[in-house]
């Protein structure tokens, strides 16, 4: 997800909030670097102040609208009237939040808004006896809770969405990670084995040859 926030402090504090949540979190400063990001990378949803510098957030909005990416837009803003939210949802954001908020309603609105991107995906996930449910951060093989690092738990997430389809070493370090991993790392790697570990027997995290990772039951 994209954070564009020109409050540097707040923006600091959401993107650390929401990467402590598991979620891969780029941050901006400005409406002109928000378009830079959003031109070259496709985010499930961008939290976007009303009044950036640069590029108003208003003509971010419209811009990722008529682009039809997928992007769903949380509006982040001090501007709380009805009719100003009002206003922002005309424009073709899919919330609105007013400032100041709580954060655990905006982790649940990002989430909510991230269910709504592409597929729809169930709030609760369940796979060959696996459940995750992203929304209280917890995963469960057979009734036995999985002690899962952020990361892990992430990584499972995106496994076991897809319903069995091949997802690449890339994918998952662009959608777990952010920006700042290094392409070349290894920490893919390592976090699948560390999964597998603490999945237990039998597998349930195929590696496929020159493609990436399946889950299922028949590893």
């Amino acid at each position: 997800m994209l954070v564009a926030e020109d409050f540097e402090v707040l923006a600091d504090a959401i993107g650390t909030g929401l990467r402590r949540e598991g979620l891969a979190v780029d941050v901006v400063l400005d409406g002109n670097a928000a378009l830079e990001r959003l031109a070259v990378t496709r985010y499930d949803v961008l939290v976007l102040d009303r009044d950036l510098p640069g590029t108003h957030g208003d003509e971010i909005c419209r811009a990722v609208v008529a682009s039809e990416s997928g992007t769903r837009i949380l509006m982040l803003t001090a501007a709380s009237t009805v009719a100003d939210r009002v206003e922002g949802l005309g424009l073709g954001a899919d919330d609105y939040l007013p400032k100041p908020f709580d954060f655990a309603e905006l982790v649940a609105r990002v989430r909510a808004l991230g269910r709504r991107t592409g597929a729809v995906v169930p709030p609760v996930l369940e796979a060959a006896g696996v459940t995750v449910d992203p929304g209280r951060r917890v995963a469960f093989r057979a009734g036995r809770r999985l002690e899962l690092s952020p990361k892990e738990f992430g990584v499972l997430e995106c496994l076991i969405s897809p319903a069995g389809r091949v997802v690449s070493a890339e994918e998952l370090l662009d959608r777990v990670w952010d920006e700042m991993a290094d392409p070349f790392t290894t920490a893919v790697k390592t976090t699948i084995r560390r999964l597998r570990a603490k999945l237990g027997d039998p597998p349930l995290i195929e590696t496929v040859r020159e493609g990436g990772y399946r889950f299922g039951s028949d590893c």
